[in-house]
């Protein structure tokens, strides 16, 4: 009897590395963007969120997810850059998605889902905390010098 094999990806591993950190990083990026050219609704919104300072924590989120979605793209830096977004995200969904305040069990669902996705995508930047950001990057270009 035949014993199942793990496959090896080792042949891929460059292209999968670059290929996780733009589905990663892009989403951050564009959100982070939208959220720098519309700050004062995103402030409005932290405002009616009771969240403290507002205005100046707006800023810093926003430009923590955009600059590190683009370093998590670029693979730059891509360590800090994932602890960063740890953080980020601990807070957004801390912030956002806090689905045990609300009543309403079809808001309660979506909110519920949008918090365990949130987890996930920690997981994930905890494996490139870990892998770092590959051959096909910043940080690659920059050990090969």
């Amino acid at each position: 009897m035949k014993s199942a094999r793990t496959p090896d990806f080792t042949p891929w591993q460059s292209f999968l590395l670059l290929a996780g950190r733009v589905l990663m990083g892009w989403i951050f990026v564009e959100s982070g963007f939208r959220k720098l050219i519309g700050m004062d609704g995103f402030i409005t919104s932290l405002t009616n969120r009771r969240v403290p300072y507002a205005s100046v924590l707006g800023w810093i989120g926003a430009a923590v997810e955009f600059f590190g979605g683009i370093a998590i793209l670029l693979g730059a830096w891509t360590r800090c850059a994932a602890l960063a977004m740890i953080v980020f995200v601990i807070i957004a969904t801390l912030i956002g998605h806090r689905y045990w305040e609300i009543t309403e069990p079809a808001a309660r669902r979506a909110q519920q889902s949008h918090f365990w996705k949130n987890v996930t995508i920690i997981g994930g930047f905890m494996l490139m905390l870990v892998t770092g950001a590959g051959r096909w990057s910043v940080d690659g270009w920059r050990r090969r010098r």
